[in-house]
């Protein structure tokens, strides 16, 4: 397997285990309070502006990940199809990886320095488009 796909592989399972953190809070929410009341309907799925802030955060960054995932494992396919594997494809993949994992963080622990997620946002779609152009013009 390459290196492409194995970071398609470990992007894949950050983000189908993204929503943990969300249900966590979701499930451990003051009791008495707006989100644990909502809660007790069973309406699904939960409010998130209902919750407190780090858990709206978790349920944005999950929402987030997946915005970028998409357009990633698609053109990280097309270059494996293609059969395009280079230093630029192998690089962005794994930069995109760690922008990811560092914006999840960032995000859900609220971290109060800007434009740090705007700027990770920005660098992951930047490498998705580096592998696009290698495939593109590969």
């Amino acid at each position: 397997m390459t290196v492409e796909l194995t970071i398609l592989t470990l992007t894949a399972i950050l983000a189908a285990s993204l929503w943990i953190p969300f249900v966590i809070g979701v499930n451990t929410s003051e009791p008495g309070s707006a989100a644990d009341k909502k809660s007790q309907d069973f309406s699904r799925p939960a409010d998130p502006a209902l919750q407190r802030p780090w858990v709206h955060r978790s349920y944005r960054a999950h929402l987030n990940l997946l915005e970028q995932f998409l357009p990633f494992a698609v053109v990280v396919i097309v270059a494996h199809l293609v059969e395009v594997s280079t230093v630029v494809t192998v690089w962005s993949s794994i930069l995109f990886l760690v922008l990811r994992i560092a914006h999840a963080v960032w995000m859900i622990a609220g971290l109060p320095v800007l434009p740090a997620r705007p700027l990770i946002f920005t660098a992951g779609w930047l490498a998705i488009l580096a592998i696009a152009g290698a495939v593109l013009l590969g």
